[in-house]
């Protein structure tokens, strides 16, 4: 199945996205709610393109992977993810953390990484919990 990735940025009060491997495909919005929709809205009308216009990946099946950058993250899982606890899975200082989400600061490669080994860390763990 071919995969198409969106990366989702932030600016000071808006979200844009825009497929990272495929063209043609943007939106924006206030949230990331509104973004998501928006690329999806937008990959709709570029399927209703005459055949030769339309991008390999889009035709058949695919999946969309979404790229979001350290601060939409943390301010897209705020109400689900404080930042005391990805403090404390990350070994990132909560202060530092608070930058990022605020976009007062960007994390350098190494640390945007070390948040993503840790989310996925614990993602591994949830899947293998049953009650």
């Amino acid at each position: 199945m071919k995969r198409i990735k969106v990366v989702v940025e932030r600016s000071k009060d808006f979200f844009w996205a825009y497929g990272e491997n495929v063209g043609k495909i943007s939106g924006g919005g206030e949230t990331i709610e509104e973004v998501k929709k928006s690329i999806l809205e937008c990959i709709e009308i570029v399927k209703g393109f005459d055949d030769r216009n339309i991008p390999a990946a889009l035709k058949g099946e695919y999946e969309i992977e979404w790229k979001l950058d350290v601060g939409s993250f943390l301010k897209y899982y705020k109400g689900i993810f404080s930042q005391t606890g990805i403090a404390k899975i990350t070994g990132i200082n909560e202060k530092l953390l608070n930058h990022y989400a605020s976009g007062l600061k960007k994390p350098r490669p190494s640390q945007a990484k070390k948040i993503e080994a840790a989310l996925h860390k614990l993602g591994s763990e949830l899947l293998a919990v049953k009650l």
